[in-house]
């Protein structure tokens, strides 16, 4: 597949378990973008071309799209395979959007493109040892060995979110319980704090800026930070990043998250040390400007080059 120059505009599109985000961006310039909700099923399709349909019109010379997509996915044929947090089953996405924005889209895991954006481009650029963890509606990780981008065996290395830290917690998605998702995840916080006080918040910053003052707010997050320190220390210690880059839509909470992030990882690794833990550059924007990347690039090989 050819790569396209930097200039040229490209449709990318972020499908989240929450939200889709979708932007027409020529270079660093965003000429347009649009959100909308993400519903459950094979329904996001239809919503997902919609607003592929809503920003390629009147758009012109718009080549390729790049469209990256939750759970576990088979880049090479274009399938959603599975979502828990979407609630689809072998979507073939790429077929059916290509047909219908009449352009090539190119399709990826959103963890693993955001995470090449931030290696490449942002918080993680110069390292070749990375971990980039997003924390949102769900849990992920892209990591980077060597200088090269992990895929695994399987083809989805990186699924944080469903590595079990607390086998008598909740109930994931994923049909376990405790695992990092289900305990640290925003929807989690969000939702664990509305049955702990029964009061109603609209995410998880909410919760954390009530943590000061509130005890039930203030049990959640720190709950949840030791959930996600005690999968963050498990992934320390098998793959030893240099660096670990934190996004997705925490990220916005900020050094009142992070702060005691670090504090509580470093506790928790006593053999292989914790490594410097920083907010992404990005911030939950890094699947759009992944997805860009990929519709210019192509296909990513392991290296992060097309």
């Amino acid at each position: 597949m050819t790569v396209l120059a930097d200039e040229t505009p490209v449709l990318a599109v972020d499908v989240g378990g929450t939200t889709i985000k979708a932007e027409l961006v020529a270079g660093d310039r965003i000429l347009a973008s649009r959100r909308a909700t993400t519903p459950r099923g094979p329904a996001a399709i239809d919503a997902i071309g919609d607003i592929g349909d809503a920003l390629l019109r009147g758009a012109s010379g718009v080549p390729r799209a790049g469209v990256i997509l939750p759970g576990v996915v088979d880049r090479r044929r274009g399938v959603g395979v599975f979502s828990a947090n979407v609630g689809w089953q072998d979507v073939p996405a790429g077929a059916c959007l290509s047909e219908r924005w009449r352009i090539p889209v190119v399709v990826d895991h959103d963890v693993t493109v955001a995470g090449w954006a931030e290696w490449r481009l942002g918080a993680g650029r110069g390292v070749d040892d990375l971990a980039v963890v997003a924390v949102g509606t769900g849990v992920s990780a892209a990591l980077v060995s060597g200088g090269r981008l992990l895929r695994g065996g399987l083809g989805q290395a990186g699924e944080l979110g469903h590595v079990v830290v607390r086998p008598a917690g909740p109930l994931c998605g994923c049909g376990a319980r405790g695992c990092v998702e289900a305990v640290a995840s925003a929807t989690a916080i969000a939702q664990a704090y509305e049955a702990g006080s029964g009061r109603s918040v609209a995410g998880a910053a909410d919760v954390f800026a009530l943590a000061e003052d509130d005890v039930v707010a203030r049990s959640v997050v720190t709950e949840a930070t030791a959930a996600l320190a005690d999968g963050l220390a498990g992934l320390v210690q098998l793959v030893a990043p240099a660096r670990i880059v934190l996004g997705g839509g925490l990220a916005d909470a900020g050094e009142v998250w992070l702060d005691p992030l670090r504090a509580a990882l470093g506790t928790r690794c006593r053999v292989v040390a914790a490594p410097p833990l920083v907010a992404a550059r990005f911030g939950a924007r890094a699947g759009v400007v992944g997805a860009a990347l990929l519709a210019r690039q192509g296909p990513i090989d392991m290296g992060g080059a097309a």
